[in-house]
Formats: structure tokens, sequence, C-alpha cells
């Protein structure tokens, strides 16, 4: 079951997904280590060509830009010039943040008041 330690502790790895999807579809292992597999590679493949993959419900992956910086080596505080790169990134979906949140959403942000002037 998902969420239950595995043998290296807390989380959930690749074969304890593949388990837990096999046991819920009752397909065989081998078929969903398959698609896993090829899940994860067209994700990849997909957002290194930058493209943006959303998946409703659960996040979107996309590669994003990061500027040139500059950085500061710890022991030497010695300025490092760190280069541009692309970096993949993950936004979570509304239906993903509420069910790791508890079910908590952020209130809207109220109306404004109408003004006295306004309501006469």
């Amino acid at each position: 079951m998902l969420g239950e330690p595995n043998s290296r502790g807390e989380g959930v790895n690749k074969n304890d997904l593949v388990a837990e999807v096999s046991d819920r579809t009752g397909l065989p292992r081998a078929d969903v280590a398959r698609v896993v597999d090829t899940a994860t590679e067209v994700i990849k493949t997909s957002v290194s060509r930058g493209k943006r993959v959303a998946l409703v419900g659960f996040g979107t992956f996309e590669r994003r830009q990061r500027r040139q910086r500059v950085g500061r080596n710890p022991h030497t505080g010695q300025a490092v010039r760190i280069p541009a790169r692309r970096m993949p990134s993950f936004r979570p979906g509304t239906a993903f943040k509420q069910a790791v949140s508890g079910g908590r959403t952020r209130k809207p942000p109220s109306a404004k008041k109408a003004s006295r002037r306004s309501r006469a």
C-alpha cells in the first residue's frame, strides 16, 4: 500500500508505484512498469524539447530558463559566475494541492465594499 514505509524508509519509489497501480487495476506488474517507464520518458522528452506537459488535476511539467547569476564560494567568499541554464519545473494542479493540504483551499479575495457614494 502506498504511504507505508518501504525497505529504505518513508517514501514511494517507482517499484512501489508500479505495485500499487498493478494491485488497483489488476494488470500485470510488467505491463504497468512499461506504462510508467513510457510515461516518464514522454514527459522528459517533451519538456526537454520545450513543450509543456499538463496533466489536469495533477500538475504541469515545463522547462524554465534560469538567468546567469553571481554566487559565492562558501569557503573563500570569492565571487563565482553561475552560467544560465534550462531547468525542469513542476507546478502542482489545484486538485493535487487540495489533496496534499487536506482539502483546505485559500479563500478567494473578498469583493471590495461599495463606497457610500455608490450605494446612494
